[in-house]
């Protein structure tokens, strides 16, 4: 497969379950537990295709896929529309929790993620870290203020927003990181930021 078909894969993997979700809720009467069993559904469908078009996971997407059939699952078996929408929190708390909790223990969560596709000194990576840190609870605290307080529909609504937003998010660390690469041959491409796991 080529690198932009690869691409287009990894976005579906990424954001096709969220946005099934919202296309299912707003055009099937507005139906939390429909939409979130087809949330569920396009979580595993996700996940699987990923595997066979890439023969792995990447760990942001798998793990929000796992928040999705856990928290969705557990909207299915309780009839309770809460858990669904606390999934977001959740999920973003733990990476909030992962990124910050590892640069206070001395670590680089984003680097250990990466691996070697990005080259950037260490002090680079804990900035990095500590940002995205705080994006995923800003997310999170937002979340819990919406869903608490909006209608169905407005959270529904505001869940699609966040795709846009991490996107934008994460286009503006592009900058940082081509500043602090350590290989100036390669500042000729842009980096691809981490996923923001939406």
């Amino acid at each position: 497969m080529t690198g932009s078909s690869a691409r287009w894969v990894r976005t579906a993997v990424d954001y096709g379950a969220p946005i099934a979700f919202a296309i299912a809720f707003f055009g099937f009467g507005k139906n939390m537990l429909l939409a979130t069993g087809v949330l569920v559904a396009a979580s595993v469908l996700a996940l699987i295709v990923g595997y066979v078009v890439e023969r792995r996971i990447a760990p942001l997407p798998l793990i929000a896929g796992i928040f999705a059939i856990v928290f969705g699952g557990l909207t299915l078996i309780f009839h309770d529309e809460a858990f669904v929408k606390m999934k977001l929190s959740f999920q973003n708390a733990a990476f909030a929790a992962a990124l910050l909790g590892g640069v206070a223990l001395g670590k680089n969560p984003l680097k250990l993620l990466l691996g070697d596709s990005i080259r950037m000194a260490d002090a680079a990576w804990r900035t990095l870290s500590v940002r995205y840190g705080l994006y995923f609870i800003a997310i999170a605290v937002a979340n819990e203020i919406v869903w608490r307080t909006q209608s169905n529909e407005f959270w529904v609504g505001f869940r699609i927003a966040v795709l846009p937003l991490a996107l934008v998010f994460s286009i503006t660390q592009v900058p940082f990181m081509m500043k602090h690469m350590e290989k100036p041959e390669e500042k000729d491409a842009a980096p691809e930021p981490p996923d923001p796991g939406v």
